[in-house]
């Protein structure tokens, strides 16, 4: 009678860990279903980020409007002379210097940099053998962030390099735009050929250029991408300010 018991002690057991086991299964798999999509689909894959969402600060700064927007980034530019930059992003560095002679875009980027507005931006737009453009994203902490900053305003033009390989522009509306002024928040990494400038050159504000890491750039610039030119595996990008 015992041994009966044990047997069916034993056959009771086995049979709980296997539910056990398959239940942990299945939660694993419908997990790993939410995370990602398939990529035939020209859906985006967004990749596990560790990091928690950064929040600006802002306090101490007031919001950068059409209308202080000069006095703002000159004031700030200042007082913040820094012109050289490093972009990390899972393939690979990027370091960056920005140019002294468009101060308010340099010190745009520097500030954008200080507030955390990079954290969760990603390169949205890739286009092999012309550009990378960088600065914007899906993620809801960025209108946040824009609108923490100063949602509506333009940088003033700065037009006085032409595109070059690894030239960092500020990018713009072609619309209601005859001053060509920037769009603060996102920027573009020119990859040639030359002869893809004539409607670039006169119109984008060159402020900086790569200078070390333009295999990464590359890399970024020849990745799959769907219908909008958006990576099919999200590229997201923390920067830094190196002195």
């Amino acid at each position: 009678m015992r041994f009966l018991t044990f047997i069916l002690m034993v056959a009771l057991l086995s049979t709980t860990s296997c539910e056990d086991k398959k239940k942990a299964t299945a939660e694993k798999e419908h997990t790993a279903s939410e995370v990602k999509k398939d990529a035939s689909s020209n859906e985006v894959i967004s990749e596990e980020k560790n990091s928690e969402e950064k929040i600006i600060n802002n306090d101490s700064y007031e919001k950068i409007t059409n209308e202080n927007v000069s006095e703002f980034l000159t004031k700030y530019g200042n007082d913040h002379p820094e012109t050289k930059v490093k972009l990390t992003t899972r393939l690979g560095e990027i370091t960056l210097e920005l140019y002294k002679d468009t101060p308010l875009h340099r010190a745009n980027f520097i500030y954008l940099i200080k507030q955390g507005y990079f954290t969760e931006t990603q390169f949205h737009r890739v286009v092999p053998n012309f550009i990378i453009q960088g600065g914007n994203s899906d993620d809801v902490s960025v209108p946040r962030k824009r609108n923490a900053i100063g949602n509506d305003y333009l940088i003033p033009s700065e037009i006085k390099y032409n595109h070059t390989y690894g030239s960092i522009s500020g990018a713009k509306e072609y619309r209601e735009n005859p001053d060509k002024k920037s769009m603060p928040f996102e920027f573009f990494i020119f990859l040639g050929p030359q002869t893809s400038t004539s409607h670039l050159d006169g119109n984008y504000t060159v402020f900086g250029k790569v200078t070390q890491g333009m295999d990464v750039v590359e890399k970024i610039a020849n990745l799959k991408q769907d219908d909008g030119e958006w990576p099919l595996v999200n590229v997201f990008i923390e920067v830094e300010v190196l002195n």
